[in-house]
């Protein structure tokens, strides 16, 4: 598997290299050359890998994961964040049902945008709007057996996906990962 990560030319690199760990680039300094642009590709194995920087790294595991998802979702014809809001709405059983609310938190997105979201659930069968049966003035949102099947399918194609993604990594090196992604995302 090759993993597409961008590099900065070996001439910033060896400027990089010179200009001493306390020197601020010239961009931003307020003057000089803007940083140059990055090209180039690397593989997962290390060589031209070992000079990205690591913010790259990251967001190329992150984006090829994503593709990978993408793509498992595909036969149910669910977009990423539609999969997302079913899967919010399927963690709660029937009588803690989310309101909209809830699922916009969940998914750190706007209320009006969750709305959209889960008009499309709707629209699609996969769940539906009912009152609150604590306040009637309440609507939540409910998974139909549908849901819960296409929900249940869905998840079982991310994992595989993530198995396959995650394949080259023992189980030591995922703990070492796990551990440190969840420092990095802790709130």
């Amino acid at each position: 598997m090759r993993l597409q990560v961008k590099r900065y030319p070996q001439h910033m690199r060896d400027r990089r290299r010179t200009a001493g760990a306390t020197s601020a680039p010239a961009s931003a300094a307020g003057g000089g050359e803007p940083p140059a642009p990055t090209g180039g590709a690397a593989t997962s194995s290390g060589g031209a890998a070992a000079d990205a920087p690591l913010g790259d790294l990251l967001l190329a595991a992150t984006r090829a994961m994503r593709r990978r998802w993408g793509a498992a979702l595909e036969p149910w014809g669910l977009a990423p964040h539609t999969s997302r809001a079913l899967r919010v709405v399927c963690s709660r059983d029937d009588d803690d049902a989310p309101r909209l609310a809830d699922i916009a938190a969940a998914l750190r997105i706007a209320p009006r945008s969750a709305t959209e979201v889960v008009d499309a659930l709707a629209q699609r069968g996969l769940v539906r709007r009912e009152p609150s049966p604590s306040d009637r003035r309440a609507v939540v949102v409910t998974a139909t057996q549908e849901g819960r099947r296409v929900h249940d399918a869905v998840e079982a194609a991310r994992q595989a996906s993530a198995e396959e993604f995650l394949a080259p990594l023992s189980d030591p090196d995922r703990a070492t990962l796990r551990g440190l992604l969840e420092r990095l995302i802790a709130d």
